[in-house]
């Protein structure tokens, strides 16, 4: 199988060695994974800003570039999510590169848990390790359950730190709570926002996490800047540098 990979501007620009990760987990799977050079936003900050033109000349851009691949994977839910249920407002049903990219397109671990399937990745972590559950993630693409379905509780993400040697998976207080950024909702509503994410940082802490870790660099980042501001002992990591054996 050819791949794909796609790494979202944010991670291209402050989080390269996400990006970089990403790409080790899946080579160390012994996957064919290409890096199109010619790859740019998804259009995300734009659709969050109601600029729909400028949308729609980047979905197009996207299809055209990712259409021939036999998979997309990408190391941020949201993108994926912004590709799989919003590019459909530019493309008719009659677009065969748009359908292929669309039933394509995957989250790493999305991928990784549903497609890949491995059963070991071969590195140690020897870190208390808290999960945090992005909106997009649990909600958007299936990688958790969500409280309010009253369903079976799952977790693809912990699923897969379940099979890297010496890892403790810490269990939070309220697991599939927002952390407040949520694309320009972060910047319209700072105060209410940095709330929600010291929330969310207070109840790693209060369960022990050394590590706070997750599918979507975004809310990551968002985290990571209160926890800096705060001055507390919390190390935040995206999921993928776990699964590539990074050290802390």
């Amino acid at each position: 199988m050819k791949i794909g990979l796609f790494i979202p501007c944010f991670v291209n620009e402050l989080y390269p060695q996400v990006g970089m990760a990403t790409l080790r987990v899946l080579e160390n799977l012994g996957l064919d994974v290409t890096y199109p050079l010619s790859q740019t936003c998804c259009g995300q900050p734009f659709a969050n800003s109601g600029c729909e033109s400028d949308v729609e000349a980047l979905a197009y851009r996207f299809v055209d570039i990712f259409q021939h691949f036999d998979y997309i994977v990408a190391p941020s839910a949201s993108c994926v999510v912004m590709v799989k249920e919003h590019y459909g407002a530019f493309f008719d049903d009659t677009h065969e590169g748009f359908a292929k990219v669309k039933s394509s397109i995957y989250e790493v671990c999305e991928f990784l848990h549903d497609v890949i399937k491995p059963e070991t990745f071969n590195v140690s972590f020897p870190y208390r390790v808290g999960v945090h559950n992005s909106c997009h993630g649990q909600r958007g693409l299936n990688l958790a359950s969500a409280s309010e379905l009253q369903i079976p509780r799952f977790s693809k993400i912990k699923n897969l730190l379940s099979l890297v040697d010496d890892v403790t998976i810490v269990d939070l207080n309220r697991d599939d709570e927002c952390c407040g950024f949520g694309g320009t909702f972060s910047v319209t509503e700072p105060e209410l926002s940095a709330a929600m994410g010291n929330d969310r940082i207070v109840d790693h802490l209060s369960s022990g996490a050394e590590v706070m870790t997750g599918a979507d660099m975004s809310c990551l980042m968002h985290m990571e800047g209160l926890i800096r501001k705060n001055g507390q002992r919390l190390k935040v990591m995206h999921i993928t540098q776990i699964l590539a054996g990074e050290e802390v």
